[in-house]
């Protein structure tokens, strides 16, 4: 049936996602985003046009020559390919009662493994990095202190940067004691307090913008040029001129490879290495499950190796953990000193 497609996808946006899930936006851009992506597959790919498609199109042999697509000739992640694939899978699921005569076509899709990803060591910066990050930031123009305000407030609650972008005037609370109002994943609200530096930073920032008054309480706590939204490629954007104003100033302190969840991971650090408990840690970074904070207790190595060392015993003979060998050894001792000359 021609527009098949455009009519089950339209419904499954507006009455699916948005009417009955309620998804967040930022599941909506994601899934959005997705179906983009797979429409300029087919345009490229199988020069089939946007109003050609059909339901008959979205088989398993199409989808995994999309994935392959995406990661071979777009460059795109392991992690992107997996979103990608979340979203398709979702609309299968929701055609398995919709269109109940290809019910196989939407299983064998369903049937397509998400790819196990290779984790690296998680990107976080130290307190003296955050420190010098912070005052590379001109607190001598309107839009530095604008950015001195945005990304030390990232840093301090550890949020997600769409929730640093959804942030409105009203949701901070700079009477004691001083919180914000942050809403992550599936719109969970959590309230994370904020300490009196951050507070004075924000009260400065938010006086010379006007953000106190009434009419503003709707409007976006940080702002672009023309007063709307910051997105998140932005958001990193500015903290990348940063980060590399500090590599300037000091050496292997801030990593290649920084972005605005970077300062959430090393706020999660700092938490844990203060000794704050992971049940606290998971209910400021809005964690649903603690087994999703513990990834920060897994990834300390300095907690790990002091915890070690408090729990060590000498096993080793006592003459093994006297002065070395070699230094009871003159001729040894000789060879070592000329070992390069």
């Amino acid at each position: 049936m021609k527009n098949d497609f455009a009519k089950y996808l339209t419904r499954f946006f507006t009455d699916y996602l948005s009417a009955e899930r309620g998804v967040s936006p930022n599941t909506l851009r994601s899934s959005g985003a997705a179906f983009s992506s797979f429409l300029d597959f087919m345009k490229l790919k199988r020069e089939v046009e946007a109003d050609k498609l059909t339901l008959r199109h979205v088989d398993h042999k199409t989808i995994l020559d999309y994935l392959e697509w995406i990661q071979e000739e777009k460059r795109c992640s392991v992690a992107t390919r997996n979103q990608r694939l979340a979203a398709i899978h979702a609309f299968c699921k929701y055609m398995q009662y919709e269109e109940v005569t290809r019910l196989q076509q939407w299983q064998e899709v369903l049937g397509i493994k998400i790819k196990k990803t290779i984790k690296g060591a998680m990107n976080y910066l130290t307190l003296d990095a955050v420190k010098v990050l912070l005052c590379q930031i001109p607190t001598n123009t309107m839009r530095g202190r604008r950015d001195l305000a945005m990304l030390s407030l990232l840093y301090e609650t550890g949020a997600r940067v769409q929730e640093l972008i959804d942030l409105r005037p009203v949701d901070v609370n700079l009477n004691r004691p001083c919180h914000v109002t942050l809403f992550g994943k599936g719109r969970k609200k959590r309230i994370v307090p904020i300490q009196d530096a951050q507070v004075s930073i924000l009260k400065e920032y938010m006086k010379e913008n006007l953000l106190f008054e009434p009419r503003m309480n709707q409007r976006p706590l940080f702002q672009n040029g023309r007063g709307g939204k910051l997105t998140g490629a932005g958001i990193t954007y500015i903290l990348k001129n940063y980060a590399a104003m500090a590599r300037n100033s000091t050496e292997n302190l801030i990593p290649d490879n920084i972005s605005p969840h970077c300062l959430r991971h090393s706020k999660a650090m700092h938490l844990l290495q203060a000794g704050i408990n992971l049940v606290y840690i998971r209910d400021i970074l809005g964690h649903v499950s603690i087994q999703t904070t513990e990834v920060y207790a897994r990834a300390d190595s300095k907690q790990k190796r002091e915890a070690l060392e408090r729990t060590y015993t000498p096993i080793l003979p006592e003459s093994s953990l006297s002065t070395p060998s070699w230094e009871k050894d003159p001729e040894l001792k000789t060879w070592l000193k000329n070992l390069g000359r």
